[in-house]
């Protein structure tokens, strides 16, 4: 894995994190995607370790995606995120969950990261998620894929930029936030397929 991208990796999650729950904000960057990133995978805890396999291509997420964790009542449309938008400007759109740029598209057999606000209509009852849960990604041709929830880590550092790197594996990364400030821990959900 390439340093620079572990290092903007790090940025742009250490950045998200901080517009998640200071501004109540989310990312989109055209500039980051298409990224080339080796094949990486990740361990239970969400550590990564590189494979020395070939890069693969890495896209923005199109229109007609939607999230559903029926259990949770959480139903939301996906946008790719601006990270422009979103971290510097921090003028986030609400009622979105947003696909982290260049993060696997779902169904592309690697590490899609999500995030959205931890507020009613979005994400809060993300707190409340536990294994066995079903999540639903749509696509826009109609699609259902589906996914079990298979690991839940209520106090991720911010600094931790593991759990957007790509995986060697299919699984979405589901991220919200558990406070206001900039440091306060990021509140992920690991999910493979059914």
């Amino acid at each position: 894995m390439p340093r620079w991208f572990v290092a903007l990796a790090g940025g742009l999650v250490v950045a998200l994190g901080v517009a998640l729950v200071a501004m109540g904000e989310r990312p989109h960057a055209d500039a980051l995607a298409p990224l080339a990133m080796p094949t990486v995978s990740a361990t239970p805890s969400g550590a990564a370790s590189s494979s020395a396999s070939p890069a693969q291509t890495v896209r923005p997420i199109g229109d007609g995606y939607r999230i559903q964790i029926p259990r949770l009542a959480i139903d939301l449309p996906i946008a790719e995120g601006d990270v422009e938008r979103d971290v510097v400007v921090q003028q986030t759109p609400e009622n979105f969950a947003f696909h982290l740029p260049g993060t696997a598209i779902p169904g592309m057999g690697s590490n899609t990261y999500i995030y959205a606000h931890a507020r009613r209509g979005m994400f809060l009852t993300l707190w409340n998620a536990r294994a066995g849960d079903q999540v639903v990604i749509s696509t826009p041709d109609g699609v259902a894929l589906k996914y079990v929830v298979t690991e839940i880590h209520p106090r991720v550092p911010p600094e931790d930029t593991s759990w957007v790197l790509p995986t060697s594996s299919e699984r979405l990364t589901i991220q919200t936030s558990t406070g206001p400030n900039r440091d306060d821990p990021r509140f992920v959900v690991v999910a493979v397929p059914a």
